[in-house]
């Protein structure tokens, strides 16, 4: 999976690939943006620090998008509704606004005292 992130980090932010996969390690590692850019200058092939702090940005973003999209998966499978073209759109899927598109019919919604009637059979009831 690291490697895929690297390569969208790279689509991005149009940043040479060795230095995006050597400045996610050693972000993975716990080092911080100010010592990335100004001592490990060499393993990242000297980016500066606005340029690591973007990388760190983006790999944020994309390990929440890779949460979100477990979560969803999780979720539209306990529904029972998890079908497996769904599945891989949603594997896929490098976008948040794409990909809670693709959870819109699947969401759970509040439940109302309106449905909680149909769900107990009142609904003919109310009809008359």
């Amino acid at each position: 999976m690291s490697k895929e992130i690297s390569h969208l980090i790279q689509d991005r932010l149009s940043l040479p690939l060795q230095s995006i996969k050597n400045t996610v390690k050693l972000l993975d590692d716990g080092a911080t943006v100010p010592f990335i850019s100004r001592y490990r200058k060499e393993m990242t092939g000297s980016l500066d620090e606005v340029a690591v702090g973007n990388i760190k940005r983006e790999l944020q973003g994309l390990n929440d998008l890779i949460k979100r999209k477990e979560t969803i998966l999780k979720s539209i499978h306990e529904q029972g509704l998890l079908k497996q073209d769904l599945k891989v759109k949603i594997e896929n899927c490098w976008n948040s606004t794409q990909l809670e598109d693709l959870y819109l019919p699947f969401k759970k919604r509040i439940k109302t005292k309106a449905t909680l009637a149909k769900e107990q059979g009142l609904e003919p009831l109310a009809k008359i």
